[in-house]
């Protein structure tokens, strides 16, 4: 392979979904995120998103390539961490797109941060650190 410009070096969680499309519009109601790529087929949405650079990746569950969603496997083995400069304004407009407060926003272990559970069943941790 040659002529291929510089990659930097990234990492993107893809999450799994029940519902797709909607997910997307959830995460663009909650998080501010801005589509930088979508595919649909049957009604199946395929993502990339962007909150203010940090991308992620959402997708319909399928089984059959061993990706599950939180419903379906009763809980999720990864909580995404989403820093930002307020973490006020930005759980209560999770809160209010449909999100569930795990626990509020309170400032421990050098942090102002809250958690969130999506519709989705994903948990995101919404903080700054505290200067």
């Amino acid at each position: 392979m040659t002529n291929l410009a510089p990659v930097p070096t990234t990492i993107a969680p893809w999450l799994s979904v029940r519902n797709s499309a909607r997910a997307v519009d959830f995460y663009k109601t909650a998080f501010g995120a801005t589509e930088v790529f979508r595919m649909e087929e049957g009604g199946s949405v395929v993502a990339r998103l962007s909150v203010e650079g940090a991308e992620f990746w959402v997708g319909d569950e399928s089984p059959e390539h061993f990706n599950f969603s939180p419903q379906t496997i009763g809980g999720s083995s990864v909580r995404i961490i989403l820093t930002v400069a307020d973490p006020d304004a930005v759980f209560a407009r999770a809160l209010g797109a449909g999100a569930s407060q795990v626990y509020p926003v309170s400032e421990e272990y050098g942090w102002r941060l809250g958690r969130v559970v999506d519709p989705y069943g994903h948990h995101w941790e919404i903080g700054r650190p505290l200067a």
